[in-house]
């Protein structure tokens, strides 16, 4: 497998906003190791040439982290996977905590591993579905979404999990994003055009 350089890192991820230290460059390494390793046995992505790994799912993934912001607060990922885009943002905003809601085993195995072999703390893998998910007592600031179908009980589940100034998080085409941004108990910022992509945006809103 080709190893990528601190410098390479360090170029791709210049234009999602994020500037990598060497702290975050040996992580990005050790998890691209560990999961081509695991997707020989387990489909945890169709993306397996190093660089493209480091675009498609680090690169989107940090993209949010100054731009929606996620910068503090308590961010709830559905049909986590792989990981993404949750844990790359737990490994650059240490004030954030993140919930991964992943209800395949092998996956949630793959998550829990991957937050111990990274030393992240505050990363709580549930092996559940969505709708078996409550936080009634204490609503989250952000929910996130990356491959996951968008459908009304979506809508309903996000609206419920999040407190009154929480951000929901997705990760999707542009025609899909103009859909849902018609939804109108939400309030919809401006999507943000992915660098490097075909028609992909982060759509991202609050409660009206």
């Amino acid at each position: 497998m080709k190893q990528l350089s601190n410098a390479i890192i360090a170029s791709e991820l210049r234009a999602y906003g994020t500037i990598a230290s060497t702290q975050l460059c040996d992580q990005i390494r050790t998890y691209i190791e560990l999961l081509l390793r695991w997707n020989q046995k387990t489909s945890l992505t169709t993306v397996t040439e190093p660089e493209a790994i480091l675009r498609f799912h680090f690169g989107e993934s940090l993209l949010a982290v100054p731009a929606v912001p996620i910068r503090h607060g308590r961010l709830a990922d559905v049909g986590s996977g792989a990981g993404f885009p949750a844990v790359p943002i737990r490994m650059v905003s240490e004030n954030v905590s993140v919930i991964l809601i992943e209800s395949n085993q092998k996956k949630a195995t793959f998550l829990a591993e991957i937050a111990r072999e990274l030393q992240l703390q505050n990363v709580e893998v549930r092996r559940s579905r969505m709708e078996d998910v409550c936080f009634d007592d204490e609503p989250v600031d952000f929910v996130s979404a990356r491959a996951v179908k968008i459908d009304e009980d979506f809508i309903n589940w996000w609206y419920q999990s999040l407190n009154s100034t929480g951000s929901l998080v997705l990760w999707l085409g542009e025609e899909d994003a103009s859909r849902i941004s018609q939804k109108s108990t939400w309030n919809w910022a401006d999507p943000i055009r992915i660098p490097h992509s075909d028609r992909r945006v982060i759509l991202h809103g609050t409660k009206i």
